[in-house]
């Protein structure tokens, strides 16, 4: 089994549970944050919509410098409700998988480099960048977006069984 083969049933769940958290997103808070260093709900959930696609750029590219000196900085998509985040959601994870589950052994175990300024911020296999900086990061901020819906009263799906807002009937039956 490939190495991306072996990724592909992971980023299958992950994909799956973001997208049901995405699902949530309240349109009518889209500005609303938890404090003043905290990021919007707008902008958390975009975030988190983009990242699948960074496992596509780490397999087709050698580096990203996300400022570069002299040049334009990295920009994400603009986007302003749940209909196009679920739209650029969507797109990005289909392009992602797709692109992991066509990438080689080799491919996977050369280096990728993200840049500042150009300066090296790090340099990692893309197995480890796609693990790490892509998955890690991608559940982190969905937590992240897990707290915001708890202090904004939207259930908390369940991404590894079901969270404290959903019942579960089978363990419920299991318990009489």
């Amino acid at each position: 089994m490939s190495i991306a083969q072996s990724l592909l049933p992971e980023f299958d769940q992950e994909m799956q549970n973001t997208r049901k958290a995405l699902e949530r997103v309240p349109e009518d808070k889209w500005n609303w944050k938890p404090h003043d260093k905290s990021g919007t709900v707008g902008w958390l959930a975009s975030h988190l919509s983009t990242l699948p696609g960074w496992t596509t750029m780490t397999i087709n590219t050698e580096h990203l410098d996300y400022a570069p000196v002299g040049g334009p900085a990295y920009q994400p998509p603009k986007i302003e409700n749940r209909k196009d985040l679920l739209a650029v959601f969507d797109k990005e994870s289909a392009e992602a998988r797709s692109a992991l589950a066509g990438v080689s052994d080799q491919d996977m175990m050369k280096g990728w480099t993200l840049l500042a300024g150009g300066k090296t911020i790090f340099t990692m296999p893309r197995v480890a960048c796609i693990r790490g900086f892509v998955m890690n990061h991608l559940i982190h901020h969905r937590a992240q977006l897990g707290v915001y819906f708890r202090l904004l009263g939207v259930p908390v799906p369940g991404f590894y069984g079901p969270s404290a807002d959903e019942k579960d009937d089978s363990a419920a039956a299991a318990g009489n």
